[in-house]
């Protein structure tokens, strides 16, 4: 059996979309461009225009600002805290979509208010892939994302937790989370709560490919540029929901599940004690 690495098969696609074929529901004859790591498009901007009109068949955006108020001149208001977001969600990498929205503080089969800890929402935002097959072609690398909204949020937080997912053998290990981005200090929480709460964690500092250090990666287009990122392997993803095997499912039965509420308690934790911080107190 004759087996293709992802960069053949690109080329043969490109090749395809030169003589005319759509590469994607909704995608003409013009060609779709390579980044450097195998992605069909440039950016989220190219990805956008490429796919014009398909928002909401093809692909989605999510996402939830939480109103912020300060109309007395002699007063100062705190800046935002933390923004939680999911690049690759829907069927790119999944799992993360949900995981994103209960971090943050909502149910995913609903979004109503979900914080079994008591403590507050934060702000989210998704990318979704929402093709039935191949949303892998949807991927766009973290440090190519110039999503206007995105970059914003991400640029009026002071943190950001950014959710991945990744294979086993990325990772080094199964049933695994990879925790990376600039922040070290958030990154010591997240592997002291993760870890406590029975889930292996690894440094992303011993995997370059898995560890959100890039400037230019959201997680880090913070107000202190710097912030945390998760890769979750396949394996975990799977078993923090009830039934992983379609969006519906998996929406429907996170909350109920022991485990998807151990993890998103975990992640809720450790952003809990990073903003707790002094540090945090007089921004």
């Amino acid at each position: 059996m004759t087996y293709m690495n992802r960069r053949t098969v690109l080329a043969s696609a490109f090749a395809t979309a030169a003589a005319g074929t759509p590469l994607v529901t909704g995608v003409g004859a013009s060609a779709a461009h390579a980044a450097g790591e195998d992605d069909f498009y440039r950016s989220n901007t190219d990805l956008y225009t490429q796919l014009s009109g398909r928002e909401g068949a093809d692909f989605g955006r999510r996402y939830k600002r939480h109103q912020m108020l300060d109309s007395d001149l002699s007063g100062t208001s705190r800046f935002h805290r933390t923004t939680v977001m999911a690049l690759h969600g829907g069927g790119i990498e999944i799992g993360t979509s949900e995981l994103c929205l209960g971090i943050a503080g909502y149910d995913p089969e609903d979004l109503s208010v979900w914080t079994p800890d008591g403590g507050p929402v934060h702000d989210y935002w998704m990318f979704e892939g929402l093709l039935s097959a191949g949303n892998s072609k949807l991927h766009v690398t973290s440090k190519n994302c110039d999503d206007h909204v995105a970059l914003s949020m991400a640029a009026s937080s002071l943190n950001v937790l950014s959710l991945h997912g990744c294979k086993e053998e990325q990772a080094g290990a199964a049933m695994s989370v990879v925790v990376g981005g600039l922040n070290t200090a958030f990154k010591t929480y997240l592997h002291e709560a993760l870890s406590s709460a029975g889930f292996n964690t690894i440094d992303g500092s011993t995997n370059d490919d898995l560890a959100g250090i890039n400037r230019s990666n959201p997680c880090n287009l913070t107000m202190l540029n710097m912030g945390g990122q998760l890769e979750i392997t396949t394996d975990l993803r799977q078993s923090l929901f009830g039934d992983y095997s379609s969006r519906a499912a998996r929406a429907g039965s996170a909350t109920s599940d022991a485990d998807f509420v151990r993890f998103t308690g975990a992640c809720r934790k450790a952003i809990a004690r990073l903003e707790a911080r002094a540090d945090q107190q007089i921004l």
